[in-house]
């Protein structure tokens, strides 16, 4: 039996990556990170999600941080945009392609009592080596990347980032 070939991007196919947002928010030297259960393992991440519809870049960033940790940000700068593909599902379906949104940020208000998105376990402060040495809990490989460029200095403006109506 012959196999077909997949139609390529270029020949019709429709593919999208997800636009995802996530937030370096740093207090005294540690990082605002969140657990998180993800297909039943316990994982690492920044504050991050999704970018919804009619929403700014930067506005996607302060919601998704105060939905998972509680915690009202002020954003400082734009640390960098990360692509990544996920590895193959292992029944089968191809990975997902993320393109990922990295801002910094310092914390502003929190509040204890507001609820956590589903999924987000707590809300964590970790240390820089602390986050690095929990490396094999890492939701992505994006996690290290975009707060080793932070800590790196890596910072771009806010005005970077542009909503055109």
């Amino acid at each position: 039996m012959r196999r077909l070939q997949p139609v390529s991007y270029r020949e019709g196919r429709f593919w999208q990556p997800d636009v995802t947002v996530a937030t370096i928010v740093v207090d005294g030297g540690r990082l605002l990170m969140v657990e998180e259960t993800v297909r039943g393992r316990l994982v690492l991440n920044q504050p991050a999600g999704h970018l919804e519809p009619d929403e700014s870049l930067t506005e996607a960033a302060l919601r998704e941080t105060r939905e998972e940790t509680g915690w009202d940000v002020r954003l400082t700068a734009f640390v960098g945009a990360y692509q990544w593909k996920a590895p193959d599902d292992p029944d089968g379906r191809e990975g997902r392609h993320y393109l990922r949104f990295a801002f910094a940020a310092e914390p502003v208000s929190h509040d204890p009592a507001r609820p956590l998105d589903v999924g987000i376990e707590r809300a964590v402060w970790m240390t820089p080596s602390e986050l690095q040495a929990a490396h094999a809990r890492h939701r992505s490989p994006l996690v290290w990347r975009a707060a080793s460029d932070y800590l790196a200095g890596r910072r771009h403006p806010l005005e970077l980032m542009l909503q055109v109506a």
